[in-house]
């Protein structure tokens, strides 16, 4: 249910959301902000409903065009301290959306990000895209938090090695179902078990076969049969798998 704010689009309500969520067997969303309003929304819901939980950031995009980014990452330090907040993110870097000039804000932001996970002991959830080798760098040279996420994983076998020998954990969405990205089923492959974690991103990245349609939490079991063939592995090893590693990372269901 980490939704992205679209006019033209009818979104269900917080609890049609999760009433459709709890059919499939999705007990907990984390309901994810991109901005300072984003952010301040998903912690409102998460107060609202106990099924939901939220994850405060700028995304670097946000960030790349903030005209205010001090006074943002202060409003986002404040949410992350709330108890509903299970999450800082997403943040990271986005070379593809924000060109050289947005480079140095967007890697201010998150240098700041991974600072305000260590200091609340919250998960780091990371949008990378196009920035594999600048997120790394920065991770390790801010010391990374003991939690690390990469949201919607987008990297290859390489990127999968480097996270698993940090103990980063790797969340796959719809993607890895899609014909065009055998890279990330090599990934998907290659990550230990207790680093997997799968996502809707909804409404986007809907896998396979209902792309082009909005994604939701109803859809997610498609990716984790995806994984699960992948990976040769049952089903329900892999949902126990999931869920072990989904209350570690984001506290007790």
């Amino acid at each position: 249910m980490d939704v992205q704010y679209d006019e033209e689009q009818v979104l269900p309500s917080v609890v049609e959301a999760m009433a459709a969520a709890h059919s499939v067997g999705v007990t907990k969303v984390i309901q994810v902000g991109c901005d300072v309003a984003s952010s301040q929304w998903a912690s409102q819901a998460a107060d609202l409903h106990p099924d939901v939980w939220a994850a405060v950031a700028l995304h670097p995009n946000a960030a790349a065009h903030d005209v205010d980014l001090a006074a943002s990452l202060s409003e986002i330090g404040r949410l992350a301290a709330l108890p509903q907040v299970r999450a800082i993110g997403e943040t990271g870097l986005d070379y593809f959306r924000t060109g050289p000039d947005g480079v140095a804000a967007q890697q201010e932001s998150f240098r700041a990000h991974i600072e305000l996970a260590k200091s609340v002991g919250k998960a780091l959830v990371i949008h990378d895209r196009d920035a594999h080798d600048d997120v790394v760098r920065i991770l390790d040279e801010e010391e990374a938090p003991d939690t690390v996420v990469f949201h919607c994983f987008s990297g290859d076998l390489s990127l999968a090695r480097v996270c698993a020998e940090r103990g980063w954990y790797t969340s796959f969405s719809g993607t890895v179902t899609f014909k065009n990205a055998p890279h990330l089923r090599e990934a998907a492959l290659a990550m230990p078990r207790d680093l997997l974690l799968v996502e809707t991103d909804s409404p986007f990245l809907t896998p396979t076969p209902y792309r082009g349609r909005p994604n939701a939490s109803t859809m997610l079991p498609l990716t984790v049969r995806a994984i699960s063939a992948v990976r040769g592995e049952s089903e329900e090893e892999i949902c126990r798998a999931l869920f072990s590693n989904s209350t570690r990372v984001f506290g007790p269901f």
